[in-house]
């Protein structure tokens, strides 16, 4: 028997039992759906971390007063809340003097503020704080207008760079360019808008108003802790940079050599694992348990599969009589199992796929349906079918013909 002419006859079974070979893909279809739709929301923010991750910068690394590892759990944090020192002006300052592997660096700050223009006002708005030279660093675009001179901050001066939603919001007709709005009751000329970032987790990304960092610390008070962003020299420089940074940091905080560093240095690596760690736990949690959906499904389907050469006795009979050989018998009860399991899993492929796009447009959250795992779905799915299949098929096969003849 060819391998078309046991696929036809497959095919020919599953259509004559359409509810029963549905019911019995069940097991199959959850499992399969459960993993894609999994895998599709982790690799969609993975995309948008490695999204965020290149807007910093490949050579950007940034100086803050925790690190990641201060997160790992509340007594870490509330030790570092002890221990770790501001990040302070004086400290970029250094930093832009540091020289050697370090090619610039810049500070960004930030608090939750009012803004109003005319009758309008936008509550709560994320209120950022930047160094001229971030949005460089940061890779921060202006749809019109631009960014913050080096004067504008060296003077203080009140100007802003708005997010393109806050734009539309407060000027829907009219150009915000050199138009003056109010931040916490504070007046500010609108100097540029931001490219439009749309966004994420259900968290717009276009509300915010950038002001310079030294307008914004004479304001709020300069008793808080800021974050710097630096560049090396060179990708090759990178972790030099990393270490020189790290020296003078210890140097300014007059650390032992068997001091902890109470302050933190994020990098995209970091940033990367902590990722992984968090989201590879879920990922491994998702595939353990829609394994034991797929082995349900397994079982099913073998299950099924024995009824079905109980009440196939008498063709297995008449084809064997005829001169079926016992692999033909095999290869055609293993293919039946196999395509059932094969059109659960592509069935579950197209459920999750609609279900990771609703996803998408009703919650903002990101997704991606990596082909490998389109790949690796369909591929575990039919090798269940088919293990599944083993028993029936040999069962089959090893029918006596006279025997199952007689069969009603």
């Amino acid at each position: 028997m060819s391998f078309l002419e046991a696929l036809k006859l497959a095919a020919a079974s599953l259509r004559g039992h359409k509810l029963r070979s549905f019911l019995t893909l069940l097991g199959i279809i959850f499992g399969v759906a459960t993993v894609i739709v999994v895998v599709s929301v982790i690799e969609g923010f993975n995309a948008y971390v490695d999204e965020k991750i290149a807007n910093i910068g490949t050579n950007a690394f940034s100086v803050q007063k925790f690190s990641i590892e201060d997160f790992s759990s509340v007594e870490g944090l509330n030790k570092a809340k002890r221990r770790n020192k501001d990040v302070r002006i004086e400290d970029l300052r250094a930093l832009k003097e540091l020289g050697g592997f370090v090619k610039d660096a810049g500070a960004k700050s930030g608090t939750i503020g009012d803004i109003k223009f005319g009758d309008e006002t936008l509550l709560n708005v994320q209120l950022n704080a930047a160094t001229p030279n971030i949005a460089e660093i940061e890779n921060i675009e202006a749809a019109t207008g631009r960014f913050f001179f080096n004067v504008e901050e060296d003077t203080r001066r009140f100007v802003c760079f708005i997010g393109s939603e806050v734009a539309e919001k407060l000027f829907p007709t009219a150009d915000p360019l050199g138009k003056t709005i109010k931040i916490d009751g504070r007046s500010f000329k609108v100097v540029g808008v931001g490219k439009e970032l749309g966004s994420a987790f259900g968290q717009t990304r276009d509300m915010y108003a950038s002001i310079p960092l030294s307008t914004f610390l004479s304001i709020y008070g300069l008793r808080r802790s800021i974050s710097i962003s630096v560049t090396s020299v060179s990708p090759a420089a990178y972790e030099d940079a990393i270490e020189e940074v790290r020296t003078l940091m210890r140097v300014r905080r007059k650390l032992e050599p068997s001091e902890k560093d109470n302050f933190g240095i994020i990098t995209p690596s970091a940033i990367n694992e902590l990722r992984d760690n968090i989201f590879g736990t879920i990922q491994v949690a998702a595939i353990g348990v829609t394994s034991i959906s797929l082995v349900v499904g397994g079982i099913v389907i073998m299950n099924i599969m024995l009824v079905t050469v109980t009440e196939r006795r008498k063709e297995i009979g008449i084809r064997k009589s005829i001169g079926a050989r016992h692999s033909d018998i095999v290869k055609q009860f293993l293919m039946e199992s196999t395509s059932l399991a094969l059109v659960g899993g592509a069935i579950g492929v197209l459920i999750a796929y609609s279900i990771a796009k609703l996803i998408a447009i009703g919650l903002s959250i990101p997704t991606a349906l990596p082909f490998l795992w389109v790949t690796i779905a369909l591929v575990v799915s039919s090798s269940v079918g088919l293990v599944s299949g083993v028993y029936p098929a040999w069962k089959a096969a090893n029918l006596d013909p006279i025997e199952a003849l007689r069969s009603d």
